[in-house]
């Protein structure tokens, strides 16, 4: 038994028109909290989305940015459906609990490519989807503020997501 509380994930963000699927590892704190990914005032996610969407989605609602990225074509997920955790980071997660990234990936037939969100999701999804076929499977640097490197460093590695987005929104 453990005195780590479970910590259950989100809904995935997509649909049949996702081009690009972007995996976290599991909502910190902040974010299940307000219910929403990447809810952390600190988290570089919507800057780093936005900046390679070329939208501002950071002075939008939250409902605003899901509709926006689904227009562009871009979906969000985790890895891990639920797992034992206290705090945030993913060094503390403890007994995951995979989230059906197979099922979610086979009612996407119009996806190009698969990010991860930082080194445990890129470790846990590449060995889910490792046999995936004509899908690029990309490993981005963590968006959290624990991944120590500037926004801008990180935006250059995110910048690599643009060329599996169409140029103009889904209408």
């Amino acid at each position: 038994m453990t005195d780590e509380p479970r910590r259950i994930g989100f809904a995935p963000v997509v649909d049949a028109g996702t081009r690009l699927l972007i995996l976290g590892s599991l909502p910190g704190e902040a974010s299940l909290k307000a219910a929403q990914y990447y809810a952390h005032p600190r988290n570089g996610f919507w800057p780093l989305i936005g900046g390679m969407l070329n939208e501002n989605l950071v002075a939008s609602p939250y409902e605003q940015r899901l509709e926006r990225l689904k227009a562009r074509r871009v979906g969000l997920w985790d890895v891990i459906a639920s797992a034992d955790r206290s705090g945030s980071l993913d060094a503390a997660i403890r007994s995951p609990e995979a989230a059906d990234l197979r099922g979610l990936v086979e009612r996407l037939p119009d996806l190009r490519a698969v990010a991860f969100n930082g080194g445990l999701a890129a470790r846990m999804g590449r060995r889910i989807l490792t046999d995936l076929e004509g899908v690029a499977l990309i490993d981005l640097p963590s968006s959290s503020p624990a991944h120590a490197i500037s926004l801008s460093a990180k935006a250059e590695t995110w910048a690599i997501l643009g060329k599996f987005l169409p140029d103009k929104p889904a209408a």
